[in-house]
């Protein structure tokens, strides 16, 4: 350095761009009512939307625009469990752009316009995020906001790889069918054909001023930012509901509890248990077969002095039976078990949103919404598994309790396996 010169500092990095996520959310759906609140893997649609957003990290935060308050309180629920909530705005969207015919850039940009006179602060990105796409990522919807805020392109779409020929019926003699995409007479291989790619509906992208101007999504350079295909799927009827409630066990995170997050374990028995089968003798008896793990699970959660309870609706000997085998209290008999399980909750100063409940059936349901963890085994009733919080990879009756019991004490558990552990526990019939 040169005497007499002072050391310049380097100028400071410009702040980061304002990415707001806008999720359109209204209460009305003809295809399915309640769309917005109906859940795929235990999750409303909205709050679905609203964890991917606020766990990407290009976002700054994200406004939920409704004109239903039930869905308002959703996603803000959502917020809170992500321990985000002063991130999650939610404006009331105007009943002009609430109908069937409003447009999603109409949501967009009333949202936009509440939220920057709301903080006073002006947005760079604006995002489109949709709940009908339940499998939305956050690594989507960052890719989108990335293209807009640091690649140089005024929108972004998700897009994935599409190979199929595409078809259309002209209707008329005269057009008849023909192809959209390549020629009928000619059949090029995959590897020969350019590549397209189809619009998810997912996630968009737009510079905030761009879109103000052009107030559509698509404008300038768009980028088109892949996801994966499989991944793809958006809800316009009760069939894409299904669909997407089928697929959540595959294709969602599996959120996994540890004992840190459970205070009780309480356990239906039919079909959770066992395997839903009943053997009858000729004589009248009755029955079931249990699983040696599942009782090697329960007694090392004994032993981990966490509290456990058998609830069930049969009233059958049997249940009683296994119940003293596995020194543990059964409740059964009972027509309305979520009943049951709060008074056994209040008797125990246990919160239900503390308790691990498992089941298998739809008489399990209403359990599955009192308690924190619900919890299907991988042989349940598909609405069980879709209302579920986590899903077990083993079948009721093979070691699913197993399976549950090292998710919150580890895999190897910490106790010896007793040998006295019946393999199929039988009781006179009533």
């Amino acid at each position: 350095m040169t005497p007499g010169t002072t050391m310049q500092s380097p100028p400071p990095p410009p702040p980061a761009p304002t990415v707001l996520a806008v999720i359109p959310a209204r209460g009305g759906s003809k295809g399915v009512p309640a769309k917005n609140l109906a859940e795929v893997g235990g999750i409303p649609l909205v709050a679905r939307a609203v964890r991917a957003a606020l766990g990407a990290p290009e976002v700054t935060d994200v406004v939920v625009t409704t004109d239903d308050g039930a869905i308002a309180e959703a996603a803000r629920s959502a917020a809170t469990d992500l321990g985000a909530a002063h991130r999650l705005h939610c404006v009331e969207r105007p009943a002009a752009i609430a109908g069937d015919t409003a447009t999603s850039e109409a949501a967009v940009l009333h949202a936009l316009d509440v939220y920057e006179a709301e903080r006073a602060r002006s947005v760079d990105v604006v995002l489109l995020v949709q709940c009908t796409s339940p499998f939305v990522s956050r690594e989507d919807i960052d890719g989108v906001a990335r293209a807009v805020a640091h690649e140089g392109a005024d929108t972004a779409v998700t897009v994935a790889p599409f190979h199929g020929f595409v078809w259309r019926d002209g209707h008329a003699v005269e057009e008849g069918t023909y192809g959209v995409n390549h020629d009928k007479s000619v059949r090029p291989r995959r590897q020969d054909r350019p590549q397209d790619h189809l619009e998810t509906g997912a996630a968009y992208a737009m510079d905030a001023a761009g879109f103000r101007t052009h107030r559509h999504r698509f404008f300038g350079h768009t980028a088109l930012v892949p996801t994966d295909p499989a991944r793809v799927l958006e809800i316009d009827d009760p069939h894409d509901l299904a669909r997407a409630r089928a697929l959540a066990p595959l294709l969602d995170p599996s959120p996994l509890p540890s004992l840190a997050d459970v205070d009780a374990v309480v356990l239906d028995f039919d079909g959770t248990q066992t395997d839903d089968r009943v053997m009858i003798d000729s004589e009248g008896r009755e029955t079931v077969a249990v699983h040696r793990g599942d009782g090697l699970g329960i007694a090392a959660l004994r032993k981990a002095g966490v509290p456990l309870l058998i609830l069930s609706t049969e009233q059958n000997p049997v249940v009683a039976a296994r119940a003293r085998k596995l020194q543990i209290p059964v409740l059964h008999g009972i027509d309305r078990k979520d009943e049951a399980l709060k008074r056994w909750c209040d008797e125990h100063s246990i919160a239900p949103d503390r308790v691990l409940y498992v089941g298998n059936d739809v008489n399990d349901l209403p359990c599955f919404s009192l308690a924190g963890w619900p919890v299907a085994v991988a042989s349940a009733h598909d609405s069980v598994r879709a209302a579920a919080r986590a899903v077990t990879t083993t079948p009721g009756g093979y070691g699913a309790i197993r399976e549950i019991a090292a998710w919150l004490l580890g895999p190897t558990l910490t106790t010896t396996r007793t040998t006295s552990e019946p393999t199929v526990p039988t009781v006179p019939a009533k």
